[in-house]
């Protein structure tokens, strides 16, 4: 069990004023079996948006936020304390379902959501071709854990080679990519199986071995989940399940299905948005919209355990 507190900051910084703005961020850790979310606050600058919360389909806390008047930035700031107590279970032969119910009627339509591939979790022909041939003999647990493992040999974590509208597909053909690639190479191999399987946003803990108290620079993060009978977590980048340092944030098919904030801005100027490594640019035309949806990587992310 770990006590962790988190610290999320992001800017937008415009080099003219906006007239208003409208605003999404899934930035508060969810409550679930494996963690607890004991406080958490989320701070809006300019303090005059106005700001609301609700739960989005996957059951992620999304704060609603407006800004009706003009502003040339834009600051959000998430503080959570989480208790988290991972404990996955080993899985033995009573727990694993056998590929026959894993693809009948009833599975499928109570796992609608997570079979299904996407444009991000589509993995292409090759490794569906791949894949089915490791995991020939072996029941749908083992099959997961034998992907987990032919893909540690297949993907190296490189930065800076895809973004986040790569697709799986894509980051395979580089061998190369980052957590968010990772999960969706994770992801769309095991639907390709028949597996649900669902992409898990959130925070990493990075120094397992850290004092109570000391603060360290936290990162977001992505793994996935996939159910054989229960639900279990895998951790591609690290290649272990997620633990005592992993914090959900949101849950969904792929990255597009959560990301952490969206913004939609109104206004005649150029409007620029600067985040590490990335410059998200557009000309807006009166009355006209544009949807943002930041990079994966978040300006600031502290964190401390507790």
């Amino acid at each position: 069990m770990s006590r962790l507190r988190i610290e999320h900051s992001t800017r937008y910084q415009y080099n003219k004023r906006v007239t208003l703005s409208y605003n999404e961020a899934r930035m508060t850790p969810v409550t679930d079996p494996q963690q607890v979310v004991l406080e958490s606050v989320l701070k809006v600058t300019p303090n005059h948006a106005s700001v609301s919360s609700y739960r989005d389909y996957w059951g992620s806390r999304v704060t609603a936020f407006d800004m009706q008047l003009p502003h040339d930035y834009l600051e959000v700031t998430a503080s959570s304390t989480v208790e988290v107590y991972r404990s996955g279970r080993v899985a033995n032969d009573d727990d694993v379902l056998d590929w026959a119910e894993l693809r009948s009627a009833k599975t499928a339509d109570a796992f609608s959501d997570w079979l299904p591939q996407t444009r991000l979790s589509s993995t292409g022909g090759e490794v569906e071709a791949l894949v089915a041939d490791a995991v020939v003999g072996l029941d749908p647990h083992r099959a997961a854990m034998a992907v987990f493992e032919w893909m540690r040999g297949e993907m190296e974590y490189v930065k800076g080679v895809t973004g986040v509208h790569t697709s799986a597909e894509e980051a395979w053909l580089e061998r190369k990519g980052v957590f968010q690639d990772l999960a969706h190479v994770g992801i769309g191999a095991l639907r390709s199986l028949g597996i649900p399987t669902r992409y898990v946003s959130g925070y990493i803990h990075p120094k397992a071995d850290a004092e109570m108290g000391q603060v360290v620079s936290g990162q977001s993060h992505a793994w996935l989940e996939w159910w054989d009978g229960e639900w279990r977590s895998w951790d591609p980048t690290n290649h272990k399940p997620a633990g005592d340092l992993h914090v959900s944030v949101a849950r969904g098919r792929d990255l597009s299905r959560r990301a952490s904030a969206q913004r939609r801005a109104l206004g005649r100027r150029r409007l620029r948005a600067r985040r590490p490594g990335t410059d998200h640019s557009a000309r807006l035309i009166r009355n006209q919209e544009l949807a943002i949806t930041p990079n994966a990587a978040p300006l600031l992310v502290v964190m401390k355990h507790l």
